[in-house]
Formats: structure tokens, sequence, C-alpha cells
């Protein structure tokens, strides 16, 4: 029986820094909820990072993939800046998260809409809509593509 190769490897200290760059430079992403039916539903979503690295979203609830999040916290998020030429040449990520509504009279709120306001100044405009949810995406697994070969599988410790 022949041997199954996985192209996928465990990530060494070049990916994780790699990761984290992706992750810290980034201002928006791609999110992907599961709709009513069962269904992948993807979003494009602005979001920032708590002071553990950790990323959240600021979203309405009238927003298909807050609904979705409210019915089943199974999302993933995909980071990655295309640049020129070939996309798919560019790192990204994808991480596999569970979303958390955070309570909207905890103290922790307060420092949350601080670091959304100072990464997305024009967020000022909605930042008091009383429909708006903090939603914290705590990380399960994420896969690193950094190109051709460089695919890696990260685990939540990688990316702090």
């Amino acid at each position: 029986m022949a041997e199954h190769f996985d192209p996928v490897q465990s990530a060494n200290e070049s990916a994780r820094e790699s990761a984290r760059s992706l992750i810290n430079s980034a201002r928006f992403g791609t999110i992907a909820t599961l709709d009513e039916n069962g269904y992948p539903f993807a979003s494009l979503i602005t979001f920032a990072l708590d002071r553990k690295q950790t990323p959240f979203l600021y979203v309405s609830r009238l927003s298909a993939h807050t609904k979705h999040l409210l019915a089943d916290p199974r999302c993933s998020l995909l980071v990655g800046d295309p640049g020129k030429g070939d996309p798919l040449a560019h790192p990204r990520i994808t991480i596999q998260c569970s979303a958390t509504v955070l309570d909207p009279a905890s103290d922790e709120i307060i420092i949350l809409r601080t670091i959304f306001l100072a990464r997305h100044p024009k967020a000022a405009l909605y930042i008091d809509f009383p429909d708006f949810l903090y939603i914290r995406l705590t990380m399960i697994e994420a896969s690193l593509n950094g190109g051709f070969g460089k695919a890696y599988r990260l685990k939540p410790h990688d990316l702090r």
C-alpha cells in the first residue's frame, strides 16, 4: 500500500512569523459562516485584534453573517493581501474559529471600542449604533499558504 503524502507541514518559526504578520497587518478579511441551510456563506468584513492578539468583529445584527454566527458559532476567517500579479502566489491564512458574542455591559467593550476605532477610524460613523455587536473569534486551527510548496498547519499557540 502506497504512503499518503501530506503537503501540509507543521508550523515552524518562519511560518509562525508569516502568519502573525498577515493577521497583524490586515484590516479586513473574508468570513465564511454557515447559513440556515448549512451552506457556506462568505462575506467581506473588517476586524481588529484584541490585546491577546485574538481577532474580533464589530458587526450589525442586520447582516447575514451576524445572524449566521448567532445561530452557529463555527466560522472561518480568510486573511491575505492578493498584491500584484497572481493572487495565489501571495501568502494567506485561513483561521477556523468559534465566535462568541461579547457582553455589551462588560468593561472590556471600552477597550475593544478604542482598539477598533484606532484600526478603523471611519467606524466612528456607526460605532454607537445599537444594533451592533462585538464578536470574538477564538481560533481552533489555521492553515497558512505561504506560496507554492509552503503550506502549514497552525495551532492557537502558534499565533501568540
